[in-house]
């Protein structure tokens, strides 16, 4: 007789890991080729090699498929940094997502923050907005408990002046992202925050 079978054990990075890293590459190839417009679940799942109903059951819509890879690469592109010093925090994030928007994935971000023809696209759009939000806002906290910043701050609204400026420039005046703007915008951004007295 035969004794009893042990629970199911789940790897990390079994099979699941690898269709959604499959999936998702393959969501940026189509994105980078084409755009949104491109964009199909089924050919999404033909190059991954999963099932159509696959994705569809995980993403739902090509709008939260498109927003997922994109939030992916950018968490990859863009890490939420922990050097030990405001400064240098603010600096590497302004400095590392105005390299990310330069790339051809930054910049068919930027496309896709703009479009206003879809209705289904708000949802994530304030999806990827709320991530970008929290990952600024763990910057301005472990900043807080440094004492580096004046407790009770907005950390959205510091967020949105340091990368408002970045954003003016990119899809307004056009002028350069250069190092002495960037740079100019965090120490701007610090005196605006800096513990009283």
């Amino acid at each position: 007789m035969p004794g009893p079978r042990s629970p199911r054990v789940r790897r990390p990075g079994g099979r699941s890991a690898r269709v959604r890293a499959a999936v998702l590459a393959a969501t940026v190839d189509v994105l980078l080729e084409g755009g949104l417009d491109a964009l199909s679940i089924g050919d999404i799942a033909r190059r991954a090699g999963v099932h159509e109903s696959s994705v569809y059951r995980r993403w739902g819509t090509r709008f939260n498929l498109a927003l997922e890879a994109v939030l992916d690469r950018t968490r990859t592109e863009v890490p939420v940094p922990d050097t030990g010093a405001l400064r240098t925090d603010l600096a590497a994030l302004l400095h590392g997502t105005a390299a990310f928007v330069r790339t051809p994935l930054g910049e068919l971000l930027l496309r896709l923050a703009l479009r206003e023809d879809m209705a289904d696209y708000e949802g994530a759009r304030e999806r990827f907005w709320d991530h970008r939000f929290a990952a600024g806002s763990a910057v301005l906290a472990r900043a807080e408990e440094r004492g580096e910043v004046r407790p009770g701050l907005d950390h959205r609204l510091v967020f949105e002046a340091l990368m408002g400026p970045l954003h003016m420039r990119l899809l307004l005046t056009r002028e350069p992202l250069d190092e002495t703007f960037l740079d100019g915008v965090v120490e701007l951004v610090l005196a605006g925050i800096a513990p009283h007295g």
